[in-house]
């Protein structure tokens, strides 16, 4: 295959690190939502959704050390901590299809008021219960 037909990606171009992150990061975030993502990307767009496709999903996510359940679990607590909210929503369903349950996001965003703001917590709370319903969790 040397093109998505998704989002018109010339995968012949790309190297394996690149196509390493990609199915990965389908697995996780959902093929349907990723080539959204990457069929929206315009050139400019582009140099940054190959930088995280080969680097974070290809090189990190990709790496034996840690599952991908535990990847999530460590996302959801610097994203929430960080209060990077749009990311967060993305990695609360990725944490949900990598088998993180509903109980352990809430120990998680817990432990986040506890040693990171009241604030930050709140808002990742609102954030998981928002996709909690979208996903009927």
């Amino acid at each position: 295959m040397t093109t998505s037909s998704a989002n018109g990606i010339d995968l012949s171009q790309k190297s394996e690190l690149f196509k390493k992150g990609l199915q990965t990061r389908k697995e996780v975030q959902g093929a349907a939502s990723v080539d959204k993502v990457l069929a929206g990307a315009d050139e400019f767009m582009m140099a940054f959704q190959d930088l995280t496709t080969e680097y974070c999903w290809g090189y990190v996510w990709s790496r034996p050390g840690l599952s991908k359940k535990t990847r999530s679990m460590l996302n959801l607590a610097m994203l929430a901590a960080l209060n990077r909210g749009p990311e967060l929503s993305l990695h609360i369903a990725g944490a949900l299809t990598n088998g993180v349950s509903k109980e352990e996001i809430k120990e998680i965003l817990l432990q986040v008021g506890i040693y990171c703001g009241v604030p930050a917590s709140l808002d990742a709370f609102k954030r998981a219960s928002d996709v909690f319903k979208e996903r009927g969790v």
